[in-house]
C-alpha cells in the first residue's frame, strides 16, 4: 500500500454503502490523516459522498464548512477557518494534513453545483458556550422575538466563566442546573427548523441548540465517572450524522473521521461490558450492516503528537513498539509493512479476526512509558472493522498553531479521545 490507486480493493468493499467510518489510533498520527484523506476524496470523487463528519466541533467546522463550500464571505483558503481552532487539543483539526484535504475540498467543490457540493462538519458535543453564542447571534438576526430565551440560556452558565467543566463540577455539589434554559432554547429552534428544512443557516442554528442541549448534559453528568458521558457523546454524533444525512435529502452519503474508540464497533471490544456503545455500533444498527463500512488503523512505532495531561501544550513523543500478544505485534512479526485487509466473511477467514487481540488505542493524552497499563483495548478485529490498514512506523503530524518539541522523556497517559 503505497499510493491512493492501493486502495481499490477497500473501494470496491465500500460498493453503494452510504456510510464509512474511518478511524485513527490516535490523534496525532501524520499517516492516519493522510491515508483517511486520501481515502475520503476518492469517496468522494468516485461514489458521490456529500458529507464528511468529524470529531470536532459544530461552530469550528462550520467556518472550515463556509470555507470548502464556498459560501459568499467566507475566506477563500480554508486553513484561515482551522488556523482560528482554539479549544485544546486544536491540533487535531488545525494541522496541515486537514489543510490539504480542505483545500482540495474546496476546488473540487467549486467545479460543482452548491447543492451537489461536499460539506465538512463538526459531529461532537463539547463546544456548549460556542453553540449557545451561535444561537443567540442567529436569533438576533432572524428572529429577535425569541432572543430572550437564549439570553436566558447564556445567562445561566455566565457564572462559571464561560467553562463548560467548570459548571458540571459546580452541579454535583449544588441540585440547580441549567437544563431547563438549554431545553426550552432547543425547543424553539428546533421547531422553526423543522419548518424550514431547505435553510442551511436555521438548520446550523438548530444543531448548535441540539449541541447546546446535549452538552449540558455530557458536562453534568461527565463529573460522576461512569459510561453514560461517553454515550451521551457518542448518540449524539450519531444522531447528528442521522440530521445532516436527512437534511442532505435522498442519495446523501458521509464519511465520518473519528478515533477508532468510536469508529470500531463497541459490541466487537471490552466496551460493551462496561455498559458503553459508541457510534460505529450505533451506525450498524440504525443504517445496516451492508449500508456501513467501519475502517480502521494501527501502527507500531514512530513519534505521535499528544499532551501530558488535559491541556498542556502538545509534544512530539515517541512510540514504543507494541506490547507483546497485541495486534499489533502480531501484524508486525507477520504481515508485510503497509498492508490493507479487507475483513472477509466468517467462515472464510484466518483464524485472528475472531481471536480477541490487544489493540492500541493512543488519546490526546498519552505516557508511553505507562503502556503496560493502559493504551490497548480488548478487541475481536474481524467483528470491530470491516477494513483495516496497517502502517508499522508512522510519524507525528504538523500542527499549525506552535511547532511541537520532542520530549526527551515518555510522560503521557491515553485517557482521552
Amino acid at each position: 500500500m503505497r499510493e491512493p490507486g492501493d486502495l481499490d480493493p477497500l473501494l470496491a468493499r465500500v460498493g453503494d454503502a452510504r456510510l464509512v467510518l474511518i478511524g485513527e489510533a490516535s490523534h496525532g498520527t501524520h499517516e492516519f490523516y493522510s491515508w483517511r484523506a486520501a481515502l475520503t476524496s476518492r469517496l468522494i470523487s468516485e461514489k458521490g459522498f456529500t458529507i464528511v463528519g468529524v470529531e470536532g466541533d459544530w461552530p469550528d467546522c462550520e467556518a472550515v464548512n463556509a470555507s470548502v463550500t464556498g459560501r459568499p464571505g467566507a475566506p477563500e483558503d480554508p486553513k484561515e477557518a482551522l488556523n482560528a481552532f482554539a479549544r485544546w487539543p486544536t491540533f487535531m483539526w488545525a494541522n496541515e494534513e486537514v489543510v490539504g484535504f480542505t483545500r482540495w475540498l474546496r476546488r473540487w467543490n467549486l467545479d460543482r453545483d452548491p447543492a451537489a457540493r461536499c460539506g465538512f462538519h463538526g459531529l461532537d458535543v463539547y463546544s456548549l458556550w460556542e453553540s449557545l453564542a451561535a444561537v443567540r447571534d442567529h436569533l438576533e438576526r432572524h428572529r429577535p422575538g425569541e432572543l430572550p430565551t437564549a439570553l436566558r440560556a447564556l445567562d445561566c452558565f455566565e457564572p462559571y466563566g464561560r467553562d463548560p467543566q467548570e459548571y458540571g463540577v459546580a452541579r454535583r455539589w449544588v441540585g440547580e442546573s441549567c437544563e431547563a434554559e438549554v431545553v426550552a432554547l432547543l425547543r424553539e429552534v428546533r421547531e422553526e427548523a423543522l419548518a424550514a428544512p431547505s435553510s442551511a443557516e436555521e438548520f446550523a442554528a438548530w444543531q448548535n441548540a441540539e449541541v447546546a442541549a446535549n452538552a449540558e448534559h455530557y458536562y453534568r453528568t461527565m463529573v460522576h465517572g461512569g459510561p453514560e458521558s461517553w454515550n451521551i457523546r457518542d448518540t449524539h454524533m450519531a444522531d447528528t450524522l442521522d440530521r445532516l444525512l436527512e437534511f442532505r435529502g435522498p442519495g446523501a452519503k458521509a464519511v465520518v473521521w473519528a478515533h477508532n474508540t468510536h469508529v470500531g464497533d463497541a459490541r466487537a471490544t471490552d466496551m460493551t461490558a462496561a455498559g458503553m456503545t459508541n457510534l460505529g455500533q450505533l451506525a450498524r444498527e440504525r443504517h445496516g450492516d451492508r449500508d456501513v463500512v467501519l475502517v480502521g488503523f494501527g501502527t507500531d512505532r514512530g513519534t505521535v503528537v499528544a499532551g501530558d495531561r488535559w491541556g498542556a501544550r502538545a509534544e512530539v513523543m515517541r512510540v514504543p513498539p507494541a506490547r507483546p500478544a497485541s495486534l499489533e505485534a502480531m501484524l508486525r512479526d507477520h504481515v508485510p509493512p503497509r498492508s490493507l485487509f479487507i475483513t472477509p466473511p466468517r467462515g472464510d477467514r484466518a483464524e485472528w479476526y475472531d481471536t480477541p487481540l490487544a489493540h492500541r488505542a493512543i488519546g490526546v493524552v498519552y505516557h508511553p512509558e505507562l503502556e503496560h497499563l493502559g493504551n490497548y483495548v480488548p478487541t475481536v478485529p474481524g467483528r470491530r472493522y470491516d477494513a483495516f490498514l496497517w502502517l508499522p512506523e508512522t510519524e507525528a503530524l504538523r500542527p499549525l498553531h506552535a511547532e511541537p518539541r520532542l520530549s526527551p522523556e515518555w510522560e503521557t497517559y491515553p485517557s482521552a479521545t
